[in-house]
């Protein structure tokens, strides 16, 4: 169940242009594709890792990290059987993302929201694809969206 690195985190905010320009001046962050979620968000890269701007005062705007693990499936196991699943923030705890990267949401014992993300959602065992979402069969995704990319800007190896 070993990570291998935090690859986002997510940060609510009240305007996302107003962000995303103090990101890219202060640390010439550059606007990366993103999936539709259903709520407005913008991907910023920052070297190896992302920011993701969250607009706030909606039920998703939810601050988070996300960290990528090599094996999702103990992962999931084990969130499991501590009742850490959340399905409250989008409406299901384990998601597909159109490049094939899976989302596995749970909540640390503070509370905290926390994202787990492995690049290869059809390597899951059976029993963990069952409960597999695919997030454009529940948000629409446009071309731009469909080019999104989590995990692409990470070193491996």
């Amino acid at each position: 169940m070993a990570a291998t690195g935090i690859n986002h985190v997510s940060i609510v905010t009240r305007d996302l242009d107003e962000s995303e320009r103090f990101y890219a001046d202060l640390f010439g962050a550059e606007r990366l594709v993103s999936p539709n979620f259903g709520v407005p968000v913008r991907w910023l890269r920052i070297g190896d890792a992302q920011i993701h701007l969250l607009q706030g005062g909606g039920g998703g705007g939810v601050g988070h990290y996300g960290i990528t693990v090599d094996d999702l499936a103990p992962v999931y196991e084990r969130a499991r059987a501590l009742g850490a699943l959340d399905t409250a923030v989008n409406g299901h705890h384990l998601w597909e993302l159109p490049d094939g990267v899976a989302q596995l949401y749970l909540r640390d014992p503070s509370g905290n929201l926390v994202e787990v993300d492995a690049r290869d959602a059809g390597a899951l065992p059976a029993s963990v694809r069952a409960d597999l979402r695919v997030l454009a069969d529940a948000q629409p995704q446009s071309d731009e969206n469909l080019r999104a990319r989590l995990l692409d800007g990470e070193r491996h190896g």
